[in-house]
């Protein structure tokens, strides 16, 4: 048998990997919590648990398939709804996606090359910021990692299953994240296509009945769903038509890359701009991923007709002739963490901790870069270089020159003279894959107009494989003669990137960008001095250079605590310790719930509200049915006027709290005219907690109105 033996390295690497998504994790509270409501449902029943239901009732889903949620609510299972229960699986993944890159790239390009890919990989600021989270981002990168693993092991061992397996394993990857999963798709085909040692016609077949599994198991869930009676399953949370399948391909699908909100043909302001500074423009300024913090004014489509007598979903029938579907508007935006607008401009623009010196003082302008504040739609300007920009780039890109000009060194070293120029040995194929799943993903970021700045932990992986391999290859042919163009490659890398890096670090800092300057300098030199030797110094000191700043920047949500619903690293979490919660507050006004809770009695809900960052602390707290009779912003078509008044009518529903956002205006408006308004006297509270028990910090009474319905 062959002996295996134990490379320290990956496990010191692993180590690293889970002390920077696991630690102090325990201060999540509720982390996102519009999916930590879900996972509170989805424990309470199969039912809830099968479709991914918001609420206890099942009257709506996420907006997400549920297949990343499953994980979470089998770790909340075994231990209980906590904020740390439901981000474990998500860390675990994050661990789990490291370990898969090393094992990707050691068997061809030997183990330094996967060693540094797999820390490039666990420092990547956006990559530890997600995995702190109970988003579906990591998940996804975890599944996807896998099935390029199996393909490349598929393609060594002239295995068809296999190949068909590892595309199945993207139709799973579908139902975490829909459409997102299908960016790697062009570099499976294509490797495969060039990689495998099969005739044309083999090639052919695998490739047909991969794409089948594909096909079949990416459609499994969504068509049992759409097949499913409206009545008997929860409305499809952020659709229009009650459809799983429109929500794949509108919602999650056109609209992330025309930059529309649904329904409209409308742009984001702020998204895709021509202009250079982003704006929200009165868009919310953090939701939970999925809880996408989206605006989506309430459109036709064809509303639910009514509901049984469980109480579960309403049936998508038309409703009573002639009657308009309910009207909404786009909300305000609520920032997150209960946070006044004002405040959230004030993170935004990324305030310095008190005291902390060096660090600059707020701008003032929204999306100010997310290297100093968090704004769920500063994506920057459209364009070829827009992942190298202020808004994204701190997240992603601090070693992007490296992968990029790793590929040239990487592919001339491994260039092969024998063969024709079009001809590919096995590493140059392997490089092509990384290729091929890096030009698509920053292709898509690069133009596309409706996505989070925290989606691009779908470029981790290639730029971390690129940096693993590329950075090898130059410091073997800066050993050679510098006459040879591809001995200068180490020192451009290294000059480009820490230029890059400087630049980075003065929109957070004053004074230390000048540290990373010398230490490129310093660095460049030691490499120069021992280029005729050994040469190891000068290796650790380019290492060091290049990998110091956005390693501060990884460490920052770790130390802050950071689980939020837009997760982002950078210093400004430090000012802010963190950021939990997804799409609100977070918050229970405990006045309010004793109230309802205690006038409760055999309603089947603990009340209604418009949208679900207002219900999802009450559930999360209670485990009790709260009705967002808009799903997650208010604005879903999810529920008639004629139908809520039927659950009125059958007692089912007693109370409506009316927060203040916009929502189904035709029930709002009923309410307020039939509904007896209970005095803020009766609920008040000077008391707000965390949905976890945690006393909040926000103070004050509750804003809004409950109302007593009849």
């Amino acid at each position: 048998m062959k002996k295996r033996r134990i490379d320290w390295w990956l496990v010191a690497i692993l180590i690293l990997a889970a002390f920077l998504y696991g630690w102090n994790i325990w201060e999540a509270t509720s982390a996102n919590d519009y999916y930590t409501a879900a996972i509170t449902s989805m424990i309470q029943s199969f039912h809830n648990f099968w479709y991914g239901a918001f609420d206890p009732a099942g009257f709506i889903t996420v907006d997400k398939p549920p297949v990343a949620l499953w994980f979470m609510a089998i770790s909340a299972k075994i231990f209980g709804v906590h904020g740390w229960s439901v981000v474990l699986p998500s860390i675990l993944f994050g661990i789990g996606s490291v370990a898969l890159l090393y094992a990707m790239i050691k068997p061809y390009f030997g183990p330094w090359s996967a060693r540094l890919a797999a820390l490039v990989m666990t420092l990547t600021p956006i990559v530890v910021a997600d995995s702190r989270t109970n988003n579906m981002d990591a998940t996804l990168v975890f599944f996807l990692l896998l099935a390029g693993y199996l393909l490349l092991k598929a393609v060594d061992r002239q295995k068809a299953w296999m190949v068909v397996v590892s595309f199945g394993l993207i139709g799973v990857a579908f139902n975490i994240k829909m459409l997102q999963a299908f960016m790697i798709l062009p570099a499976m085909f294509f490797f495969y296509w060039i990689a495998s040692r099969q005739n044309w016609k083999k090639k052919i077949l695998t490739l047909v009945m991969a794409t089948a599994a594909l096909a079949g198991l990416t459609l499994a869930w969504p068509v049992a769903v759409d097949s499913t009676a409206a009545s008997e399953r929860p409305y499809v949370g952020s659709s229009q038509t009650n459809s799983m399948m429109e929500l794949a391909f509108g919602y999650n699908g056109t609209e992330r890359l025309l930059g529309q909100t649904t329904g409209t043909g409308g742009a984001f302001p702020g998204m895709g701009s021509k202009s250079k500074e982003s704006t929200t423009g009165g868009m919310p300024a953090a939701g939970g991923t999925g809880a996408e913090a989206t605006a989506k004014p309430q459109m036709g489509g064809t509303p639910p007709s009514g509901f049984k007598g469980s109480g579960k979903a309403p049936t998508n029938g038309q409703g009573p002739t002639g009657q308009k579907p309910p009207s909404g508007t786009r909300p305000s935006g609520t920032p997150m963490n209960g946070a006044t607008e004002s405040t959230a401009n004030k993170a935004k623009a990324g305030t310095p901790p008190s005291g902390a010196a060096g660090m600059k003082k707020p701008s003032g302008k929204m999306g100010g870069g997310m290297g100093g504040g968090n704004n769920a739609f500063s994506i920057g300007t459209a364009g070829p270089l827009r992942i190298l920009q202020s808004d994204l780039g701190p997240q992603i890109s601090w070693l992007l020159p490296a992968a990029l000009i790793g590929i040239i060194s990487a592919y001339a070293y491994f260039y092969d003279r024998k063969r024709q120029w079009y001809q590919t040995n096995r590493q140059q194929q392997h490089i092509w894959y990384w290729v091929a799943w890096l030009v698509p993903v920053a292709g898509f970021f690069s133009v596309a107009g409706f996505f989070h700045p925290y989606y691009t932990i779908m470029l981790a992986p290639p730029i971390a494989a690129l940096v693993g391999i590329g950075l090898v290859t130059m410091f073997k042919q800066f050993k050679q003669q510098l006459t040879r163009w591809t001995a200068w490659l180490l020192p451009i890398t290294l000059v480009v990137t820490v230029g890059l890096q400087a630049w980075y670090v003065s929109m957070s800092y004053t004074w230390q960008m000048w540290l990373v300057i010398v230490a490129g300098i310093v660095a460049l030199g030691i490499l120069f001095a021992g280029r005729k030797g050994k040469g190891k110094l000068g290796v650790i000191a380019a290492l060091v250079a290049m990998l110091a700043a956005p390693a501060w920047w990884s460490l920052t949500p770790t130390l802050a605590g950071e689980s939020a619903g837009i997760p982002y690293a950078g210093p400004a979490l430090l000012q802010q310790g963190g950021q939990s919660g997804g799409i609100g507050s977070g918050t229970v006004d405990s006045g309010l719930l004793s109230y309802v809770t205690k006038h409760q009695g055999d309603a089947e809900y603990l009340f209604a509200t418009s949208d679900a960052s207002t219900a999802a602390p009450y559930i999360i707290k209670t485990g009790k049915a709260v009705m967002a009779i808009g799903g997650f912003n208010g604005t879903d078509p999810a529920i008639t006027l004629k139908q809520f008044k039927a659950l009125v009518k059958a007692g089912k529903l007693k109370y409506f709290y009316d927060s203040g956002k916009s929502g189904n205006s035709a029930i709002v408006k009923w309410v307020e005219k039939n509904g007896k308004k209970i005095s803020s006297s009766k609920y008040s509270s000077t008391k707000q907690t965390q949905a976890n028990g945690m006393q909040g910090g926000f103070g004050g009474v509750s804003q809004g109105t409950l109302y007593q319905l009849k």
